[in-house]
């Protein structure tokens, strides 16, 4: 990654994505990801500079649990982490639990990679080697991976 200039405070762009999701049956949801976590301080601030989300939302205390919402202006998803007041909650992930974001320019691909490492997250090989062809695999801290997949992706319209 030597060279690459990287803006942390950046937001990784994403094809355009609606507000809500819409199944074929006409349901409107949006997609939350929770995850407990060791440090939530650290966790938020390793998501916000690698993946350059923002806080979308926090609670402190609630039923025993704090936590904080991270997602893209307009998205239709968040990742919420949690940490429990009362009992340790050991994060538990193997290795192919993945949150897998497809970035489909190049030089923002390069750039995003770089915030990853800047960030505090570490480069793994990926255990599905599908990943490896053209994506890079990141840890955090509590050993969840991130891919960062050079490419775009769309759903297939259904026939």
């Amino acid at each position: 990654m030597r060279g690459v200039r990287t803006n942390p405070h950046a937001t990784l762009r994403l094809p355009s994505v609606p507000a809500t999701l819409r199944s074929d049956d006409g349901m409107h949801c949006h997609l939350r990801i929770a995850r407990p976590v060791s440090d939530l301080e650290r966790a938020r601030t390793m998501y916000c500079r690698g993946l350059g989300l923002r806080v979308v939302g926090s609670f402190e205390n609630h039923a025993g649990f704090d936590g904080v919402m991270l997602g893209m202006p307009g998205g239709a998803f968040h990742l919420e982490f949690t940490r429990c007041r009362t009992h340790a909650v050991a994060p538990a992930p193997t290795v192919e639990d993945l949150l897998v974001f497809y970035v489909p320019s190049a030089a923002e691909w390069e750039s995003r990679c770089a915030a990853m490492q800047a960030a505090g997250f570490e480069a793994v090989a990926s255990f599905n080697p599908y990943w490896e062809a053209d994506g890079r695999t990141f840890r955090d801290r509590d050993g969840y991976r991130v891919v960062l997949q050079r490419g775009d992706w769309r759903n297939a319209e259904a026939a």
